[in-house]
C-alpha cells in the first residue's frame, strides 16, 4: 500500500473520531432552561363614586333647571364639598331650578355653596359678608364707553363745580371718592352675553360697605357727575400682582388726609407727602 494511501485513510479516521465525540457531547449536554417573562403586577381597581354634575354651561345667575345628572368620579378625588349620589340620592331633584351662584362648566361636579335655592333673592346672595349693593345712575360718557361689565372693578370720580374764591367765576373741582368697588350688576344683566353686542346700561349696580355706601349717596346728591373709572383686573383683586400696591396707596391716602374746618365749611385735604 502506497504511503499517500496510508495518509487519507488515517485523516478520515481522525475526522470520524472526532466527529463521533462531538455527538456525544451535544447529546448529552443539558437542555437550556426556558425564559419566562413574567407580566406587570395588577394596578388595583380605581373605586368609583356617582357625584352630582352641570351636563352642560350654566352661565352666573342662570338656572340649572334640567341641566343635573350623576357621573362617575373617582373616588380619591372627591373634595368634602362636592354632592354624593350616596349621600343624596335625590339631589338632582332637590336643586332642580336652583339659580347658579357662579358660572358652571359643561361636566364641572356641583358644589352646593354655587347654587342658590329659588326662594332666596340673587342679588342679596352674590353679596360678600358685611356688604351693600347700590345703584348709580351711569351712561355711555361716564362708564368708559360702555365697557364695564359685572364682576369688573371701577373707581368712583366726583366732579363738582363751584363759584370762584373772587366770585368772578366758577372752578371745577374732581375728586376720587370711592376706590376699586366691584360691579355687580349692569341694569339687570349680571353677566357678560357672548356673542352678542355690549348694550349701554343705565344704572351700574355696586358692592360697597356700609360707610361706603352713605359716601357713595352723598356724592350722588352734591355732584354734577358721577364718572366710573374702570380698573385693571391685575391690581384689583386679592392675590394679583398689584393689589398689594393698591392697599399701601389706600393707607398713603389716609394717612395723608387733613380735614379742615373753615367759616362752617368742612373740606378734606390731601397732602403731597
Amino acid at each position: 500500500m502506497s504511503l499517500a494511501r496510508i495518509a487519507v485513510i488515517g485523516v478520515a479516521t481522525v475526522a470520524a473520531l472526532g466527529a463521533g465525540l462531538l455527538a456525544m457531547q451535544l447529546s448529552s449536554s443539558k437542555p437550556q432552561e426556558p425564559v419566562i417573562i413574567t407580566a406587570a403586577p395588577a394596578q388595583p381597581p380605581i373605586r368609583l363614586v356617582d357625584v352630582l354634575v352641570t351636563k352642560k354651561e350654566v352661565p352666573m345667575g342662570s338656572a340649572v333647571t334640567g341641566t343635573l345628572g350623576w357621573q362617575k368620579w373617582p373616588e380619591d378625588g372627591v373634595g368634602p364639598d362636592l354632592i354624593l349620589k350616596a349621600a343624596k340620592p335625590n339631589a338632582v331633584d332637590e336643586f332642580n331650578g336652583a339659580i347658579a351662584r357662579q358660572s358652571f362648566f359643561a361636566g364641572e361636579p356641583v358644589r352646593e355653596s354655587k347654587l342658590i335655592r329659588p326662594d332666596h333673592g340673587f342679588l342679596s346672595a352674590i353679596l360678600d359678608e358685611g356688604k351693600r349693593a347700590v345703584a348709580v345712575r351711569i351712561s355711555a360718557e361716564t362708564a368708559a364707553g360702555g365697557f364695564i361689565l359685572p364682576n369688573d372693578h371701577v373707581d368712583v370720580i366726583m366732579t363738582r363745580r363751584a363759584a370762584s374764591a373772587d366770585g368772578k367765576g366758577e372752578r371745577v373741582s374732581t375728586e376720587t371718592v370711592l376706590r376699586n368697588l366691584r360691579v355687580l350688576a349692569v341694569d339687570q344683566s349680571v353677566q357678560e352675553q357672548d356673542g352678542q353686542k355690549v348694550v349701554v346700561g343705565q344704572t351700574a349696580t355696586l358692592e360697597v360697605d356700609p360707610s361706603q355706601a352713605e359716601a357713595l349717596t352723598a356724592a350722588q346728591q352734591i355732584a354734577d357727575r358721577l364718572v366710573l373709572s374702570l380698573r385693571s383686573l391685575a391690581d384689583s383683586v386679592p392675590g394679583s400682582p398689584g393689589y398689594a400696591r393698591f392697599l399701601l396707596e389706600q393707607e398713603k391716602a389716609q394717612r395723608n388726609k387733613i380735614r379742615v374746618v373753615r367759616y362752617g365749611r368742612i373740606d378734606d385735604v390731601t397732602t403731597s407727602q
